[in-house]
């Protein structure tokens, strides 16, 4: 597997504590990133707006939350000029047709299912890998 160039930050936005550790533990194992975990689309808001905050340079996703989902959030995200043209990779446990199709009509980068091993787990952090190394781009914060 190739190695990113440098450390990238990611946005964890899940509220399972369960599937977030599980989450932070692959990703932490596959290359070289900062990771901060957020436990709904508000709390995600709210630090991408700070602007003492960098941005992320890429955002995984769940789309079942409390407070704001992340379907509310990922519209939110692709209808802000300053932070649509971050990556989103979602990554849920819902294979839904409907929330397929409707989070690529939302611009999401990529959309993958939790899966229930870790085989599965690990090909897809190997997914979320390749999908950032292919789009990596710091951007800068406006």
């Amino acid at each position: 597997m190739i190695a990113a160039p440098r450390s990238y930050d990611v946005l964890l936005v899940e509220d399972d504590l369960a599937d977030a550790l599980l989450i932070q533990d692959a990703l932490a194992q596959h290359s070289t990133r900062n990771l901060t975990q957020v436990a709904d689309g508000l709390e995600a808001l709210e630090y991408l707006r700070d602007p003492q905050t960098p941005l992320p340079d890429l955002i995984v996703l769940d789309l079942n939350m409390p407070r704001m989902n992340g379907r509310e959030l990922l519209r939110i995200l692709k209808d802000d000029a300053d932070l649509r043209a971050v990556p989103v990779v979602v990554l849920t446990t819902s294979a839904a047709p409907d929330d397929v199709s409707g989070a690529y009509h939302q611009h999401a980068n990529a959309y993958v299912t939790k899966p229930v091993n870790l085989e599965d787990f690990e090909a897809a952090v190997r997914s979320i890998d390749a999908f950032y190394l292919e789009t990596a781009a710091k951007l800068p914060r406006t």
